[in-house]
Protein backbone atom coordinates (compact mmCIF):
# COMPACT_ATOMS: atom_id res chain seq x y z
CA UNK A 1 0.00 0.00 0.00
CA UNK A 2 1.32 3.44 -0.93
CA UNK A 3 1.95 5.88 1.92
CA UNK A 4 -0.75 8.27 0.68
CA UNK A 5 -3.31 5.45 0.72
CA UNK A 6 -2.51 4.69 4.33
CA UNK A 7 -2.48 8.23 5.70
CA UNK A 8 -5.47 7.53 7.99
CA UNK A 9 -3.95 4.38 9.51
CA UNK A 10 -3.41 6.05 12.89
CA UNK A 11 -6.97 7.38 13.19
CA UNK A 12 -8.50 4.34 15.02
CA UNK A 13 -5.77 4.44 17.67
CA UNK A 14 -6.20 8.20 18.05
CA UNK A 15 -9.96 7.80 18.50
CA UNK A 16 -9.50 5.08 21.13
CA UNK A 17 -7.13 7.31 23.09
CA UNK A 18 -9.57 10.21 22.78
CA UNK A 19 -12.15 8.15 24.69
CA UNK A 20 -9.78 7.87 27.65
CA UNK A 21 -8.91 11.57 27.39
CA UNK A 22 -12.60 12.53 27.54
CA UNK A 23 -13.18 10.36 30.61
CA UNK A 24 -10.20 11.84 32.48
CA UNK A 25 -11.22 15.36 31.48
CA UNK A 26 -14.80 14.83 32.69
CA UNK A 27 -13.55 13.56 36.04
CA UNK A 28 -11.04 16.40 36.28
CA UNK A 29 -13.57 19.21 35.89
CA UNK A 30 -16.24 17.55 38.04
CA UNK A 31 -15.27 19.38 41.26
CA UNK A 32 -12.94 22.29 42.17
CA UNK A 33 -10.73 19.96 44.24
CA UNK A 34 -10.58 17.44 41.40
CA UNK A 35 -9.71 20.29 39.04
CA UNK A 36 -6.84 21.42 41.30
CA UNK A 37 -5.50 17.85 41.32
CA UNK A 38 -6.00 17.60 37.57
CA UNK A 39 -4.11 20.83 36.86
CA UNK A 40 -1.32 19.81 39.25
CA UNK A 41 -0.93 16.59 37.28
CA UNK A 42 -0.90 18.68 34.10
CA UNK A 43 2.00 20.54 35.68
CA UNK A 44 3.80 17.39 36.82
CA UNK A 45 3.59 15.33 33.62
CA UNK A 46 4.61 18.04 31.11
CA UNK A 47 7.50 19.10 33.37
CA UNK A 48 8.66 15.48 33.26
CA UNK A 49 8.36 15.51 29.46
CA UNK A 50 10.26 18.79 29.20
CA UNK A 51 12.98 17.36 31.45
CA UNK A 52 13.38 14.34 29.18
CA UNK A 53 13.37 16.48 26.04
CA UNK A 54 16.12 18.79 27.25
CA UNK A 55 18.06 16.03 29.09
CA UNK A 56 17.98 17.85 32.43
CA UNK A 57 20.83 16.60 34.72
CA UNK A 58 18.62 15.42 37.58
CA UNK A 59 16.10 12.68 38.24
CA UNK A 60 13.09 13.89 36.21
CA UNK A 61 10.64 11.88 38.32
CA UNK A 62 11.66 13.49 41.61
CA UNK A 63 11.78 17.04 40.27
CA UNK A 64 8.44 16.60 38.47
CA UNK A 65 6.71 15.24 41.57
CA UNK A 66 8.10 18.18 43.54
CA UNK A 67 6.66 20.61 40.97
CA UNK A 68 3.28 18.85 41.02
CA UNK A 69 2.98 18.81 44.82
CA UNK A 70 4.14 22.42 45.20
CA UNK A 71 1.74 23.53 42.50
CA UNK A 72 -1.22 21.77 44.10
CA UNK A 73 -0.47 23.43 47.43
CA UNK A 74 -0.27 26.88 45.82
CA UNK A 75 -3.39 26.38 43.71
CA UNK A 76 -5.44 25.03 46.59
CA UNK A 77 -4.51 27.57 49.27
CA UNK A 78 -3.91 30.83 47.40
CA UNK A 79 -5.85 33.12 45.10
CA UNK A 80 -4.57 33.98 41.65
CA UNK A 81 -2.54 37.03 42.73
CA UNK A 82 -0.73 35.17 45.51
CA UNK A 83 -0.31 32.12 43.30
CA UNK A 84 1.45 34.15 40.63
CA UNK A 85 3.77 35.67 43.25
CA UNK A 86 4.69 32.44 45.04
CA UNK A 87 4.95 30.35 41.88
CA UNK A 88 7.37 32.95 40.50
CA UNK A 89 9.50 32.52 43.60
CA UNK A 90 9.25 28.74 43.22
CA UNK A 91 10.35 28.98 39.60
CA UNK A 92 13.36 31.13 40.52
CA UNK A 93 14.49 28.63 43.17
CA UNK A 94 14.12 25.74 40.71
CA UNK A 95 16.23 27.56 38.13
CA UNK A 96 18.86 28.41 40.77
CA UNK A 97 19.04 24.77 41.80
CA UNK A 98 19.64 23.60 38.24
CA UNK A 99 22.16 26.39 37.75
CA UNK A 100 24.08 25.10 40.80
CA UNK A 101 24.12 21.54 39.40
CA UNK A 102 25.78 22.97 36.27
CA UNK A 103 22.99 22.69 33.73
CA UNK A 104 23.88 23.91 30.25
CA UNK A 105 22.45 27.07 28.74
CA UNK A 106 20.17 25.00 26.51
CA UNK A 107 18.90 23.04 29.51
CA UNK A 108 18.22 26.22 31.49
CA UNK A 109 16.40 27.57 28.44
CA UNK A 110 14.24 24.44 28.35
CA UNK A 111 13.60 24.60 32.10
CA UNK A 112 12.51 28.23 31.84
CA UNK A 113 9.97 27.33 29.15
CA UNK A 114 8.82 24.32 31.18
CA UNK A 115 8.23 26.45 34.28
CA UNK A 116 6.30 29.08 32.36
CA UNK A 117 4.12 26.46 30.67
CA UNK A 118 3.52 24.30 33.76
CA UNK A 119 3.34 26.94 36.49
CA UNK A 120 1.75 29.84 34.61
CA UNK A 121 0.02 28.71 31.42
CA UNK A 122 -1.86 25.54 32.36
CA UNK A 123 -3.13 26.84 35.77
CA UNK A 124 -5.39 29.18 33.81
CA UNK A 125 -7.56 26.12 33.22
CA UNK A 126 -8.31 25.99 36.96
CA UNK A 127 -9.08 29.70 37.09
CA UNK A 128 -11.42 29.33 34.13
CA UNK A 129 -13.13 26.43 35.93
CA UNK A 130 -13.50 28.55 39.08
CA UNK A 131 -14.88 31.58 37.24
CA UNK A 132 -18.62 32.35 36.87
CA UNK A 133 -20.18 29.77 34.54
CA UNK A 134 -16.95 27.83 35.07
CA UNK A 135 -18.14 24.42 33.87
CA UNK A 136 -19.51 25.89 30.65
CA UNK A 137 -16.40 28.01 30.14
CA UNK A 138 -13.91 25.17 30.68
CA UNK A 139 -15.86 22.86 28.38
CA UNK A 140 -15.97 25.58 25.73
CA UNK A 141 -12.26 26.41 25.75
CA UNK A 142 -11.02 22.82 25.92
CA UNK A 143 -13.44 21.39 23.34
CA UNK A 144 -12.92 24.26 20.88
CA UNK A 145 -9.13 24.09 21.28
CA UNK A 146 -8.81 20.33 21.00
CA UNK A 147 -11.24 19.99 18.11
CA UNK A 148 -9.42 22.82 16.35
CA UNK A 149 -6.40 20.48 16.42
CA UNK A 150 -8.52 17.65 15.06
CA UNK A 151 -10.07 19.84 12.35
CA UNK A 152 -6.69 21.10 11.17
CA UNK A 153 -5.33 17.55 11.22
CA UNK A 154 -8.23 16.17 9.14
CA UNK A 155 -8.39 19.11 6.73
CA UNK A 156 -4.66 18.72 6.19
CA UNK A 157 -5.06 15.00 5.54
CA UNK A 158 -7.87 15.54 3.04
CA UNK A 159 -6.86 18.73 1.26
CA UNK A 160 -3.35 19.66 2.41
CA UNK A 161 -0.90 20.56 -0.35
CA UNK A 162 0.94 23.79 0.49
CA UNK A 163 3.19 23.46 3.52
CA UNK A 164 3.33 26.38 5.96
CA UNK A 165 6.32 25.56 8.13
CA UNK A 166 8.23 22.79 6.34
CA UNK A 167 11.36 23.24 8.47
CA UNK A 168 9.45 23.01 11.78
CA UNK A 169 6.34 20.91 11.16
CA UNK A 170 6.26 19.45 7.63
CA UNK A 171 2.72 18.12 8.00
CA UNK A 172 1.18 21.54 8.60
CA UNK A 173 -0.48 22.92 5.48
CA UNK A 174 -2.24 26.14 4.55
CA UNK A 175 -5.36 24.18 3.60
CA UNK A 176 -5.37 22.41 6.96
CA UNK A 177 -4.99 25.70 8.83
CA UNK A 178 -7.72 27.57 6.93
CA UNK A 179 -10.13 24.63 6.90
CA UNK A 180 -9.52 23.92 10.57
CA UNK A 181 -10.10 27.55 11.60
CA UNK A 182 -13.29 27.70 9.51
CA UNK A 183 -14.68 24.60 11.25
CA UNK A 184 -13.51 25.97 14.62
CA UNK A 185 -15.50 29.15 14.02
CA UNK A 186 -18.58 27.05 13.29
CA UNK A 187 -18.01 24.98 16.43
CA UNK A 188 -17.44 28.12 18.49
CA UNK A 189 -20.81 29.47 17.35
CA UNK A 190 -22.59 26.23 18.27
CA UNK A 191 -20.97 25.85 21.69
CA UNK A 192 -21.03 29.60 22.39
CA UNK A 193 -24.77 29.74 21.75
CA UNK A 194 -25.56 26.86 24.11
CA UNK A 195 -22.84 27.23 26.77
CA UNK A 196 -21.94 30.93 26.93
CA UNK A 197 -25.15 32.48 25.52
CA UNK A 198 -23.09 34.74 23.27
CA UNK A 199 -23.90 36.20 19.87
CA UNK A 200 -22.62 35.23 16.43
CA UNK A 201 -20.03 38.00 16.19
CA UNK A 202 -18.54 37.20 19.59
CA UNK A 203 -18.49 33.48 18.89
CA UNK A 204 -16.89 33.99 15.49
CA UNK A 205 -14.16 36.24 16.91
CA UNK A 206 -13.54 33.73 19.70
CA UNK A 207 -13.27 30.85 17.23
CA UNK A 208 -10.91 32.83 14.99
CA UNK A 209 -8.63 33.87 17.87
CA UNK A 210 -8.56 30.40 19.42
CA UNK A 211 -7.96 28.73 16.07
CA UNK A 212 -4.95 30.92 15.28
CA UNK A 213 -3.59 30.90 18.84
CA UNK A 214 -3.97 27.13 19.08
CA UNK A 215 -2.04 26.71 15.84
CA UNK A 216 0.74 28.92 17.25
CA UNK A 217 0.95 26.72 20.38
CA UNK A 218 1.23 23.63 18.20
CA UNK A 219 3.97 25.19 16.08
CA UNK A 220 5.79 26.39 19.20
CA UNK A 221 6.00 22.85 20.59
CA UNK A 222 6.98 21.50 17.17
CA UNK A 223 9.84 24.00 17.13
CA UNK A 224 11.06 22.83 20.55
CA UNK A 225 10.84 19.18 19.51
CA UNK A 226 12.79 19.96 16.36
CA UNK A 227 15.46 21.73 18.40
CA UNK A 228 15.77 18.81 20.85
CA UNK A 229 15.61 16.12 18.18
CA UNK A 230 12.50 14.28 19.40
CA UNK A 231 9.42 13.24 17.46
CA UNK A 232 7.03 13.23 20.43
CA UNK A 233 7.33 14.64 23.93
CA UNK A 234 6.46 11.23 25.37
CA UNK A 235 4.40 8.09 24.88
CA UNK A 236 1.68 8.56 27.50
CA UNK A 237 -1.10 8.84 24.91
CA UNK A 238 -0.96 6.18 22.15
CA UNK A 239 -1.42 7.75 18.75
CA UNK A 240 -0.84 11.23 20.11
CA UNK A 241 2.51 11.09 21.93
CA UNK A 242 3.01 12.80 25.26
CA UNK A 243 0.61 14.98 27.22
CA UNK A 244 2.37 18.05 25.85
CA UNK A 245 1.72 16.83 22.31
CA UNK A 246 -1.99 16.78 23.09
CA UNK A 247 -2.14 20.00 25.13
CA UNK A 248 0.27 22.21 23.19
CA UNK A 249 -2.56 24.32 21.74
CA UNK A 250 -3.72 25.21 25.25
CA UNK A 251 -0.36 26.79 26.10
CA UNK A 252 -1.55 30.05 24.55
CA UNK A 253 -5.30 29.46 24.40
CA UNK A 254 -5.87 29.00 28.14
CA UNK A 255 -4.30 32.36 29.15
CA UNK A 256 -5.85 34.09 26.11
CA UNK A 257 -9.33 32.92 26.98
CA UNK A 258 -9.00 33.78 30.66
CA UNK A 259 -7.51 37.27 30.31
CA UNK A 260 -8.80 38.65 27.00
CA UNK A 261 -11.87 36.85 25.73
CA UNK A 262 -13.99 37.38 28.89
CA UNK A 263 -14.36 40.96 27.66
CA UNK A 264 -16.04 39.53 24.57
CA UNK A 265 -18.39 37.15 26.36
CA UNK A 266 -20.02 39.57 28.76
CA UNK A 267 -23.74 39.04 28.73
Amino acid sequence: MKPEENKFADVPLRVKTWIYIIIVFALGISHPLAMALFVSWIGLQPFFEFSKMFKIPANPVISSIFIGIAQFYLLFYFNIEHYLLYSSILGIFVLLYFLVVKSSTKQLYGLSIALVVCLFSFPHLLWIRNSPNGISAIIFIVVVTELNDVFQYLMGKFFGKRKITPQISPNKTLEGLIGGIFLTILLSNILGFFLLKTNILTNSISGLFLGISGFCGDIFMSYLKRKTGVKDTGNLLPGHGGLLDRMDSLIFNAPLFFWILPFLIKN
